[in-house]
């Protein structure tokens, strides 16, 4: 019998990238039938990696929509959450509210530094965007690029590997967004149109030239 752990881990990340998927996109994805895909669904299903809604289609019987559940979501990486937030509790009670401004502060500039060698090289908004999205994808974030109908950017990360710490200090967010308003420079604008803090699947930024901002 073939290993079907492949398939799942590949279910399990398109969703994670996508969003909630239909039977039939799940096995397009996977290349393989709807039956096939029903029987890797059902098995995912059965460990509680995944849970559907049924909903009404245009003709015939309702179609059945596929999302990773909470357990799913502990299976991509968290940088030790418990870990990290008892590390931020503890800096809060020792030095404050400055003190955690301080740290956020200070990883910020050393992120703008990799950022800025990284992008150093790089020509044209899309290319920068690019390659930003390179150096998040490597750090965890899941992120990928995407060009928009009226020419403008969005930046994707369809996992966040510091949630928990965000989830404590959303200076950490703030930090985030000003570090790539930094590096991609004054003339671009840089803004947070998915959140997920505010129960966003993901987190997804809107990048183009500021000048062209309200065209």
């Amino acid at each position: 019998m073939p290993d079907s752990a492949p398939s799942d881990d590949r279910i399990l990340r398109f969703l994670k990238f996508r969003g909630e998927q239909a039977t039939a996109a799940i096995a397009q994805e996977l290349g393989i039938t709807p039956p096939g895909a029903r029987k890797h669904l059902a098995a995912l299903l059965a460990g509680g990696l995944i849970a559907f809604e049924d909903r009404a289609g245009r003709v015939g019987r309702p179609e059945r929509h596929w999302r990773l559940t909470d357990l799913a979501q502990k299976r991509f990486p968290d940088s030790h959450a418990v870990l990290t937030v008892e590390m931020l509790d503890s800096l809060r009670a020792l030095f404050g509210e400055e003190g955690l401004d301080r740290l956020i502060g200070d990883r910020e500039r050393q992120m703008l530094q990799r950022y800025e060698a990284a992008l150093s090289d790089r020509e044209g908004l899309g290319a920068r965007v690019a390659a930003l999205a390179h150096i998040r994808a490597r750090e965890g974030y899941m992120a990928e690029t995407e060009q928009l109908p009226d020419g403008a950017w969005l930046l994707a990360e369809n996992h966040c590997p510091i949630c928990a710490a965000a989830s404590s200090c959303r200076n950490f967010c703030r930090s985030e967004l000003a570090l790539f308003r930094q590096v991609l420079g004054p003339d671009v604008s840089v803004e947070r149109v998915d959140y997920i803090l505010e129960g966003a699947r993901r987190c997804a930024y809107r990048i183009q030239p500021a000048l062209e901002e309200h065209s």
